[in-house]
């Protein structure tokens, strides 16, 4: 895959991809179509060596494993993580809102995000539907309506003459999308009040606008009354695209951090466990914005879980394992903005299209170490792929991802790394059009060469008896 070639994949997954639920599902896609099989937490797992396999859990969270044709339990993994959420409005479960005339629709702020982008963008919705079948039986479908649904409209600068100088508006009561305009009840007759104990006893549906039931209704081709819940995001409305004069940048949503995730994916899809001893694992966590912890973040024990049956219950080469294994995780990085060089680290400024980035902080906000940073300059050296390095100024604050999390849960070695952008956080960011092509190849060399380097080397040499 051309380095062109990469960008525009990766645009495609992201335009596909508005909630964690679609990126899941489209990583699987991909997965499916090279022999990958499917495993339920709740069954006994009949796993073989040379083995493709995934789990997946809320639908917004999956591993996926390479067993290696010699592996066996006790042997390391190469283990990839990233997140399938960014911030986002996410409709709240009683969305229904009126005013002056217009319908609209109440959200709550998912994560960090920089809300004065979402006023004025056209936006969608997108995510997971619990629908009831005719006999009780729930089941989970998922949503994407691609059409310019809903807007926050900004307030007219003749009525605000401050706007230019600080945009600054209440969450709760100035960020609420506008669905549409509120229809005349024929005849005039008036609607029956219902009071506070009914509204308790009314469907899921009664607690949001009828307009935005029956559209989700006729997506999914089911009844409005049949809709028993959802976890439906906004999104931009936009699809991402290449940009700039020589097209070197994407524009899109959601790059932090389906970036990582869609490389992942192409890493372990390319991956071949032919004569490997060792296994190769992504990990692709939700919740990261706001956390990790969840069933199903990287907060979870679900990482212990599948390495305690990749070694098949034994607590010792469940042990060896861990100690064999390393983790990479791969978040997006703050790349040098050319507005605000001085909000950069003098010696650290990562540029797009200069390669994927390593992540060092002594505090521990990341988990990369001295050893851990070697290895992958050395594997990155022999492959010839650019590799970049950050840190950020004393004065500024550090930000964290699930790398130091999972470490900590697990003891797995790890090293914090991503792609560099601008924009982070914003509802549409920029970044580089060929690092998605670097990280990829990067991935896969860690998959496939990390573990022999890695056999080389000795991090504990320096307090070996017969060395001091």
């Amino acid at each position: 895959m051309a380095i062109r070639e990469a960008a525009c994949d990766l645009i495609g997954y992201i335009n596909r991809s508005p909630s964690p639920y679609h990126a899941v599902a489209e990583a699987i896609k991909v997965l499916h179509s090279v022999g990958y099989k499917r495993l339920e937490e709740s069954a006994d797992w009949n796993l073989s060596p040379g083995g493709l396999y995934y789990l997946t859990r809320n639908a917004s969270t999956l591993i996926a494993f390479a067993l290696g044709e010699k592996f066996e339990a006790g042997n390391g993994c190469q283990l990839i993580g990233a997140h399938t959420d960014s911030p986002c409005l996410r409709v709240k479960q009683r969305s229904k809102h009126t005013s002056v005339g217009y319908n609209q629709v109440r959200t709550e702020c998912y994560g960090g995000g920089i809300w004065a982008t979402w006023f004025d963008r056209d936006l969608k919705l997108a995510g997971k539907v619990i629908v009831r079948s005719e006999n009780g039986a729930l089941a989970s479908r998922l949503a994407h309506v691609d059409k310019p649904l809903l807007r926050v409209p900004t307030l007219a600068i003749h009525l605000d003459r401050s706007v230019n100088e600080a945009f600054k508006f209440n969450k709760e009561e100035q960020l609420i999308p506008v669905l549409g305009m509120i229809e005349k009840e024929l005849g005039g007759e008036e609607k029956k009040k219902v009071t506070g104990v009914e509204k308790q006893q009314q469907p899921f549906t009664f607690h949001h606008n009828s307009k935005l039931i029956s559209m989700l209704a006729e997506h999914l081709g089911c009844k409005g009354d049949d809709i028993a819940g959802f976890d439906l995001c906004l999104a931009d409305f936009m699809p991402g695209n290449l940009a700039g004069a020589d097209e070197e940048f994407i524009n899109a949503p959601r790059q932090d951090n389906l970036v990582n995730a869609w490389a992942g994916v192409q890493a372990l899809a390319q991956h071949c466990p032919t004569g490997s001893s060792t296994a190769a694992v992504l990990c692709l966590y939700d919740h990261e914005e706001v956390g990790s912890q969840s069933a199903h973040g990287a907060g979870t024990e679900l990482t212990n879980l599948v390495l305690d049956r990749l070694c098949g219950g034994d607590s010792a080469l469940h042990a060896q394992c861990v100690a064999r294994s390393f983790l990479l995780s791969a978040d997006q990085v703050h790349g040098v903005h050319p507005n605000y060089v001085s909000k950069h680290e003098t010696n650290f400024q990562p540029s797009l299209n200069g390669g994927v980035t390593m992540k060092h902080n002594s505090n521990q906000r990341y988990a990369t170490t001295a050893m851990g940073a070697s290895l992958l300059h050395e594997l990155a050296r022999r492959n010839d792929i650019p590799l970049q390095e950050v840190m950020v100024r004393n004065d500024s604050p550090c930000g964290s991802t699930i790398g130091p999390i999972i470490s900590a849960k697990t003891a797995l070695r790890t090293l914090d790394l991503g792609c560099p952008q601008l924009s982070m956080h914003s509802i549409r960011e920029m970044g580089g059009a060929h690092d998605p092509y670097h990280a990829v190849a990067l991935y896969k060399a860690f998959y496939e060469q990390f573990a022999a380097i890695d056999g080389e080397s000795s991090d504990e040499a320096c307090v070996d008896p017969a060395l001091i």
